[in-house]
């Protein structure tokens, strides 16, 4: 293990080299759509009439929708981040190819710091960043989210999109609390074990495996949140709302074999997608 002031566990190497190298057609053809390079998964109604029709264009549709649908969650988690302006700064933590932090500042123009630590995908994102000309305003950095450097209550709002599984909450919290101003919005889209249910099912299991992380229990996030000075104001289980997602995406060519596992542990109540808005009191 090469010493990093960035990576500083084997673990946190092993993360970044599955994303630094990750090309999966479900992440880089969605994006190629409009230039908002998500990584993360959509919610709301599917139009399953992209599956009929002509067959030389029903990649196309295919695209377009999962697409619509990846845009729908990250409009959802946008518009819990509170009353943003453009003289506010706020961080993504664990950006990935950026497209929220770009979507954020182009509805409130305000300055965004992405943090990854993936090289390749800060690269990538930066990338964007200048082609739509606002780099001077959305700048991704090689960080890590636990110990990013910045100044202490430096940013009006925080958020993590899918990427809490690959730390520790109470570590990453307690960064988070020290980094937003008093009254500031944390909010994370993420999926959790169900602690009804008893241990991690078996498919959160293989979800765990593909993608390298740790999923944690729901009742973890609000502990957690509670001994860093992060009280929630909305908690929204999107479980429902990302099944028809899931079942789309199964039945398409951008299918990466981990889709039954999704809707297996989301239909078996042993997993559920939230989102989590808190404030820093």
């Amino acid at each position: 293990m090469t010493a990093s002031p960035v990576l500083s566990t084997y673990y946190q190497h092993s993360v970044a080299d599955y994303w630094n190298t990750e090309k999966n057609p479900v992440n880089l053809r969605l994006g190629e759509v409009d230039g908002i390079y998500h990584h993360h998964y959509g919610i709301g109604e599917v139009d399953w009439s992209v599956l009929e029709g002509p067959e030389d264009t029903r990649e196309k549709r295919i695209i377009e929708e999962l697409h619509r649908l990846e845009h729908a969650q990250a409009d959802l988690l946008i518009g819990q981040l509170g009353a943003l302006r453009p003289e506010h700064r706020v961080m993504d933590a664990g950006c990935g190819r950026g497209g929220s932090s770009l979507l954020v500042n182009l509805r409130y123009g305000c300055q965004v710091d992405g943090v990854s630590i993936s090289e390749s995908q800060v690269a990538f994102a930066n990338e964007q960043a200048e082609k739509r000309g606002v780099s001077d305003k959305v700048r991704f950095h090689f960080r890590n989210m636990l110990d990013t450097g910045f100044e202490p209550g430096s940013f009006q709002a925080i958020w993590n999109n899918e990427s809490t599984m690959y730390v520790e909450l109470s570590l990453l919290f307690a960064a988070h609390a020290r980094l937003l101003s008093r009254g500031g919005r944390y909010v994370c889209i993420t999926g959790c074990y169900n602690d009804a249910y008893g241990l991690p099912s078996r498919a959160v299991s293989q979800i765990n495996a593909h993608y390298i992380c740790d999923i944690h229990p729901r009742s973890t996030y609000f502990k957690e949140m509670a001994a860093n000075r992060l009280v929630p104001i909305d908690v929204i289980d999107l479980t429902a709302a990302t099944i028809p997602y899931w079942e789309l995406r199964a039945k398409t060519h951008l299918a990466t074999g981990i889709e039954q596992a999704f809707l297996e542990a989301y239909k078996d109540g042993s997993f559920q997608y939230l989102l989590i808005a808190a404030d820093r009191i």
